[in-house]
């Protein structure tokens, strides 16, 4: 039997890899139904890793995937389909976490680090925060595919890896069980297009009206985000989603990443943050200088322009 309640709105399915800490918003527009609003029915697609999520849109498994833009820089650039078409979020919210007996950046020599990816997000900002220390990968230290944040956390415990990026509150969590924290990422890094909203340009012109609502509906959740009188609104669900345990981590948490900008108003895509993305690409070896003018293409414009 058809849900009246239903009826009528438009599947999305969004795909993502652990569609955590910074999907807030993405939780905000669904429980307060705005997306419901915007004629929009999300369909979760959780894929576990931030490659695996870039793929799924490339693929045709999802239609939008809300990932780090870095897969979508090299598929661009290759003459490829993926689009960045708005950001998710523009900072960093994450120290790098050592287990005890470490206590610089410059004792990881020779150790092993956690990431997600060997060539998005985590990997690329560990590898401009050591290179600050005179560490270069490869030949000073290891990475090691630990998985996504959570995953790192109990590979951190179990002794699997030396250190690891941990976003908030997972920052503060290890921190206070004895962890090191032995330097902010967003001091390093200021503005970046952390995560963005990616899409397949032969999807995006097809489905314009769905791209819009969804974007519509983005929008309206990060202004509830952004406005801390909401957090009757906002911390349940980010204690949800980080740690259940402890509504006081979840607040530190979220206060964090609220103060220093990360959602960012009209899902904006920054010309220095976009420039900041590519140029860690390039200084990581993982995309070619003279692609770098060409690589701004990526973001296409008009969809944001369209409901400004």
């Amino acid at each position: 039997m058809t849900d009246l309640k239903t009826a009528g709105l438009a599947d999305l399915r969004l795909a993502g890899g652990a569609q955590g800490f910074n999907w807030l918003p993405v939780f905000v527009a669904d429980e307060q139904g705005l997306f419901e609003k915007h004629g929009i029915r999300i369909i979760y697609k959780r894929m576990g890793s931030v490659e695996k999520a870039t793929a799924a849109v490339l693929e045709g498994e999802a239609d939008l995937a809300i990932t780090p833009p870095e897969g979508a820089v090299a598929d661009f650039v290759r003459g490829g389909e993926l689009r960045i078409v708005a950001a998710n979020a523009v900072r960093l919210p994450m120290s790098i976490v050592a287990r005890p007996g470490i206590g610089s950046l410059a004792e990881l020599r020779g150790k092993r680090v956690g990431t997600s990816s060997l060539t998005e997000g985590t990997a690329i900002y560990t590898q401009i925060m050591l290179a600050v220390e005179g560490l270069h990968y490869p030949g000073d230290y290891e990475f090691a595919l630990a998985g996504i944040h959570t995953k790192r956390w109990e590979a951190l415990q179990a002794g699997e890896i030396d250190c690891a990026p941990q976003p908030a509150p997972w920052n503060f969590l290890a921190q206070d069980k004895g962890y090191n924290l032995l330097g902010e990422v967003c001091a390093a890094i200021p503005e970046i297009v952390f995560t963005a909203v990616i899409g397949k340009v032969s999807w995006l012109g097809a489905s314009r009206d769905v791209v819009t609502g969804f974007l519509k509906a983005l929008i309206e959740a990060h202004a509830v985000t952004n406005e801390a009188a909401n957090h009757g609104i906002t911390l349940p669900i980010f204690q949800r989603i980080t740690t259940p345990d402890s509504e006081s981590l979840a607040r530190r948490g979220l206060e964090y990443m609220r103060a220093m900008g990360m959602w960012p108003e009209g899902l904006a895509v920054p010309d220095k943050a976009l420039r900041t993305t590519i140029d860690l690409m390039v200084r990581a070896n993982l995309l070619d200088k003279s692609k770098r003018g060409a690589a701004e293409g990526v973001f296409d414009r008009r969809y944001l322009e369209a409901v400004a």
